[in-house]
């Protein structure tokens, strides 16, 4: 398979050589050259008793022919070997729980299975760069923490991410660099995708990037979709919270592999972006503000050129299976305390914005199967849902650890590639 540039210069590249790039040269996005929609999958997805077998049938015509088949099957054991457990709480409704890995965020799914190719395709030292909204970060961190010939460094936005969500950058040390930029995500995510196309910096340093940027971050988030839509045995609708827009992008690409599915809900927060562009067909970034759905706080998804593109830029095709809800604070916070008194259930508050665009939508069309898709452990953000739900929220064994671990000496780097240049070229 080839993978090609989604901006305007013709940059066409195998997976390897685009996984370890993570960006084109261009800025520009990679993406394949064909998807083979594989006849009869939901059949075939019944048969397949694992995530990870899941993932084998989903990823293996992408990687061809860089990985075979026999290095593709010890990769996913090793990085799909947590539970991704289907919850029903009512006849049409189900949540898929994500945040059963190492750092309790769905994040673990894609970073666990990057740092395992990396280790196999790449022979060099490489620098990883990783602009982190809140869970990004934790999980790129317990991925690559004391791998071989790879170094570190995250960015995120100082004071807007949660204390555990910090600790999880901050405690590893050894090969794990984090850096608190005085500004918004947009800012890390604008300074990471400088750097990768900044041809002084890679002149020292060889380059890649573990944000859903890199096509092996991306694409194994497919499997969770494949897997929630094979254990209803019918096609349900994905409510998917959304915010740098890889999560829901890997839904589509599930859906072009032949997953069954009725469509997907984009659930946002006040950073509206992509609702606004399914609404009036006009693509515009803003300034994002802070929510309680930190993760989410994302003014210029950078995986929005990868869903036009899944959609052959077909916006009336984008808006038959695609619908996109906006969720205000208060309607985050109260649809978490509905959940828990309907349902005994917790959202973290990203799951929740899920749920609160679920209530939205109209009685027929909740008549249809729904899988909302919990995509942290609530206890990540327990200085937000505590309040709401008057009760204390006991830390999963992934977080409890985070209690006593020592935070390293936290490094700030003003909102600019400059700063992060010197930062890079001066290490």
């Amino acid at each position: 398979m080839r993978y090609h540039s989604l901006s305007s210069h013709p940059i066409e590249l195998s997976f390897s050589e685009a996984v370890i790039q993570g960006q084109a040269t261009d800025g520009g996005l990679f993406f394949p050259q064909t998807i083979p929609k594989k006849q009869n999958w939901h059949s075939l997805a019944q048969s397949l008793l694992t995530p990870a077998d899941i993932a084998i049938e989903l990823l293996a015509p992408m990687l061809r022919p860089d990985v075979d088949q026999e290095t593709l099957h010890k990769i996913c054991q090793k990085a799909f070997n947590f539970e991704i457990p289907l919850i029903q709480l009512d006849e049409q409704l189900w949540v898929l729980e994500l945040f059963h890995g190492p750092s309790a965020a769905f994040k673990d799914i894609g970073a666990r299975f990057l740092s395992r190719l990396l280790s196999y395709i790449s022979s060099t030292k490489l620098t990883i760069l990783v602009a982190t909204s809140g869970d990004t970060g934790g999980a790129v961190a317990s991925g690559f923490h004391q791998v071989p010939n790879i170094e570190v460094v995250i960015l995120y936005p100082k004071g807007r991410v949660s204390p555990l969500q910090e600790k999880q950058l901050t405690c590893w040390g050894d090969n794990i660099t984090a850096l608190a930029v005085e500004g918004s995500f947009d800012d890390c995510q604008a300074m990471v995708k400088a750097m990768l196309s900044d041809q002084q910096v890679r002149q020292k340093r060889a380059l890649s990037s573990a944000n859903s940027i890199n096509l092996a971050r991306w694409l194994p988030q497919a499997t969770y979709y494949a897997w929630a839509s094979a254990q209803l045995q019918q096609a349900p609708y994905f409510v998917v919270p959304s915010g740098n827009l890889g999560n829901l992008a890997a839904g589509i690409f599930a859906w072009r592999r032949g997953m069954s599915t009725k469509g997907f809900i984009a659930a946002t927060n006040r950073n509206d972006v992509f609702p606004h562009y399914l609404q009036n067909g006009q693509y515009q970034a803003k300034k994002s503000v802070h929510t309680p759905s930190n993760a989410m706080d994302v003014g210029n998804p950078s995986n929005h050129p990868r869903i036009e593109a899944l959609f052959d830029h077909d916006l009336s095709a984008m808006r038959t299976m695609v619908k996109g809800i906006a969720i205000d604070d208060e309607q985050t916070l109260a649809s978490m305390k509905h959940a828990n008194q309907q349902y005994q259930y917790i959202f973290c508050p990203h799951g929740a914005v899920a749920f609160a665009a679920y209530q939205q939508l109209s009685s027929v069309q909740r008549r249809a199967p729904h899988i909302l898709l919990a995509t942290a452990h609530p206890a990540k953000f327990k200085e937000v849902v505590e309040p709401v739900l008057n009760q204390v929220l006991p830390l999963p064994q992934a977080l409890a650890h985070l209690k006593d671990a020592f935070s390293l000496p936290k490094k700030s780097l003003k909102p600019t590639a400059q700063a992060l240049k010197d930062f890079l070229l001066s290490e």
